[in-house]
């Protein structure tokens, strides 16, 4: 006999099937999901509001797959935003999540991952400089917390001040809030600058290389959450084993945490009344001149490794 198709709604959106498992190894059902985006709705929402978004789904029977245009069938309440796509030349629609309704639609899609755009819809300017420190394969917390640390002396010594949070995967997204008058140009500059200067205070930790075989076991500083990128928002579940979240923590937290540690089922008790993400935001800060005049003389990492790609598929032909 087949089971029964649980049906409830909340805010006008109809929620199916909330007793069955999210996915294999999450731990987790729709219904835990649906749960947690709605609790966390206020500390969510101000991350995802006026941004395109690219969400993360997983369907029954699936691999996850990322979702940039909004569904044919979406409720027409959803707002969307059409964005020129250069490499596919096309337009896309991207969803814009705005309020309560939107989130519990989009979670009762199974959207575990909540990406918004870096430049708010209809602004040609970056709200943050971010670096996102991202570990060797199978390798330990401990040495992103490390990484982690060279990059709050970088900002220290170039007198900008920012916070982290854990990716939700095995690394941590560093934010550093820009006033508004940044450009998207200067941005990106300054973000190469930083993970170059933090680089230099230890190159045995921390690394700029692009190309993962020049890494050597280092913790990777990448400089390209920039532009037209996008980077998963505090709060946001992950599609992982136990269905981690991205999670403010202090600096000064990072030695006795782990990304496991933040988790749909305990996130939410171990918030309580606050939003750490905004309260331990600083203010927007203006980007020193001696910053931008460094990043503006280092090439971009993806256009760099893809012209040295090139160059060593040539001498692999000719050797």
């Amino acid at each position: 006999m087949a089971r029964a198709k649980t049906v409830e709604e909340r805010d006008g959106v109809e929620l199916t099937n909330l007793d069955q498992s999210l996915f294999d190894g999450a731990g987790a059902t729709k219904r835990d999901l649906v749960d947690y985006l709605d609790a966390v709705r206020d500390r969510i929402l101000p991350e995802l509001r006026g941004r395109a978004l690219t969400v993360m789904r997983v369907r029954p029977g699936q691999q996850p797959f990322m979702q940039k245009n909004a569904p044919k069938y979406a409720p027409e309440w959803i707002r969307t935003v059409g964005v020129w796509a250069e490499a596919s030349h096309r337009e896309v629609h991207y969803p814009v999540c705005d309020d309560r309704r939107t989130l519990l639609w989009y979670a009762n899609q199974r959207s575990v991952e909540y990406h918004p755009a870096l430049i708010p819809v209809g602004e040609q300017r970056a709200t943050h400089l971010i670096l996102d420190l991202d570990p060797p394969a199978g390798d330990d917390f401990g040495h992103v917390v490390r990484a982690a640390a060279l990059v709050r002396q970088a900002l220290a010594d170039t007198g900008l001040a920012g916070t982290v949070k854990t990716s939700g995967s095995k690394g941590v997204h560093i934010f550093v809030p820009l006033r508004a008058d940044v450009d998207i140009v200067d941005a990106a500059a300054a973000t190469r600058a930083l993970a170059a200067r933090a680089e230099r205070l230890d190159p045995e930790v921390a690394t700029t290389a692009f190309i993962k075989e020049d890494r050597e076991g280092k913790v990777f500083l990448d400089s390209t959450r920039a532009g037209g990128a996008t980077v998963v928002a505090a709060y946001s579940p992950r599609v992982r084993p136990g269905l981690p979240v991205s999670f403010p923590v202090d600096w000064d937290e990072l030695d006795d945490v782990t990304p496991a540690d933040f988790t749909v089922a305990t996130a939410v008790e171990r918030l309580g009344e606050a939003d750490p993400w905004r309260e331990r935001m600083p203010e927007p800060q203006a980007l020193p001149a001696d910053l931008l005049a460094e990043g503006h003389e280092i090439p971009i990492a993806r256009v760099a490794a893809m012209h040295e790609g090139k160059r060593r598929a040539r001498a692999r032909r000719q050797s």
